[in-house]
């Protein structure tokens, strides 16, 4: 006889997911290195315990204070099969995650702009955490008022912006010509081609709609999605995207080969930092400009993306 199951027991709610996830490999290298350190502490005697404090140290320091400031220019060709001949060549510059307010943040953000002016990409996006403090939010038109490009300035927000102040943050963009693309998208010609450009909201805090975002689109030949958060790719490019730019992950901070990203956020967990293929959609995610002053085999950077034809 089939049991009944009564619709008053209570439900399981869903566990809630955190907001960080560290590398199990690195959490057991950690630990063994620091027992070996401990053991060679002991029987080397007071000149290895203090070369082991000297390096330790000596790294400490390179990731607090120098790597952080190492901004880099990126340049990446992106090779589409079915490019249309009036997109071949067409060139994106990418700020994200500035994080306004951390040490370091205004004096890289100046320097990726000025990147961004020497490269003279014909669009510049904006994809998410423009600050890290509510105070650093009136600094922005520092910022985002030396920002010019032929084909527009675009911006999706990311969970920071949310967290300090999106209205304020909205109107800021509103005033100095950025473009703000949540759950919309706007329409780009060049030369006889039509570019699509999209928006999601964050995953994080907002509410990120691919089928919103390409309500009503008319006849377009390129798809290009912005989204802060990376993990909307699988969605995305379901739906036809052609290209996704993200940031929000920072690379993880830490990187060595082999262990990879010491901890990266909530929703950037399958795509941590820098070039993939999702099914037939090419992903992107930046390092970042900003963020936590701790780095070290991650540089922060800026990125000028270059569409081409594959075989051109």
């Amino acid at each position: 006889m089939a049991s009944i199951i009564s619709s008053s027991q209570p439900t399981t709610k869903p566990k809630p997911q955190p907001r960080l996830r560290y590398s199990p490999r690195w959490i057991g290298v950690g630990l063994a290195g620091g027992v070996l350190a401990g053991v060679a502490s002991v029987y080397g005697g007071p000149v290895v315990a203090a070369a082991l404090v000297g390096a330790g140290a000596a790294g400490a320091g390179y990731a607090l204070a120098i790597e952080p400031r190492r901004l880099q220019l990126v340049e990446h060709e992106l090779p589409f099969a079915d490019l249309p001949a009036g997109l071949d060549g067409l060139t994106i510059g990418q700020l994200s995650d500035l994080h306004l307010g951390h040490r370091y943040s205004f004096a890289n953000a100046q320097r990726a702009i000025e990147h961004l002016l020497a490269a003279q990409p014909e669009l510049i996006v904006l994809t998410g955490d423009l600050v890290q403090t509510r105070a650093a939010i009136t600094r922005l038109p520092e910022v985002l008022g030396r920002l010019r490009a032929p084909l527009g300035v675009y911006a999706v927000p990311g969970n920071h912006d949310y967290w300090e102040g999106m209205p304020h943050i909205a109107e800021l963009l509103r005033e100095h010509g950025v473009q703000l693309l949540i759950n919309r998208h706007r329409l780009i010609e060049r030369n006889g081609a039509r570019l699509l450009l999209a928006g999601v909201d964050d995953h994080w805090d907002g509410q990120p709609d691919l089928g919103l975002a390409l309500g009503g689109a008319p006849d377009h030949d390129f798809r290009l999605l912005l989204a802060h958060c990376p993990d909307i790719a699988d969605e995305a490019a379901a739906v036809g995207f052609h290209l996704q730019l993200s940031g929000h992950t920072h690379g993880g901070h830490v990187r060595i080969p082999v262990l990879g990203p010491l901890c990266l956020p909530r929703h950037g967990w399958r795509y941590d930092m820098g070039h993939f293929r999702v099914g037939a959609m090419h992903l992107f995610v930046t390092r970042g400009v900003g963020g936590l002053p701790l780095r070290f085999g991650c540089p922060p950077e800026v990125s000028l993306h270059r569409l081409r034809r594959a075989g051109a």
